[in-house]
């Protein structure tokens, strides 16, 4: 599913027109973000946690000419699924 289906799939279940239902998407997207620059988390319960994880730095490889290089440290938008969501995924339909 792109923006667009996920645009419309909104407008549908929720009796909004497509611009509304994209403002909410674009919002929704927006304040993740804003909240992850932060260096805060955002709990949604049933659903997940956004949240952000520090990566160390570490060697990695470059594939073309075997060359070691440093990977410097950096800090990572993560997802972590909630119980209600990973039950959903696995439910047989």
């Amino acid at each position: 599913m792109n923006k667009n289906e996920l645009i419309e799939a909104i407008a549908e279940k929720t009796n909004f027109s497509k611009a509304q239902a994209g403002r909410t998407v674009t919002a929704l997207t927006e304040t993740i973000t804003e909240v992850l620059q932060k260096g805060d988390s955002i709990s949604l319960p049933g659903f997940g946690t956004f949240e952000v994880r520090e990566r160390s730095e570490r060697t990695g490889r470059n594939p073309k000419t075997g060359e070691n290089l440093t990977i410097k440290a950096a800090k990572v938008p993560a997802f972590k699924p909630g119980a209600t969501l990973k039950a959903a995924v696995n439910e047989k339909a």
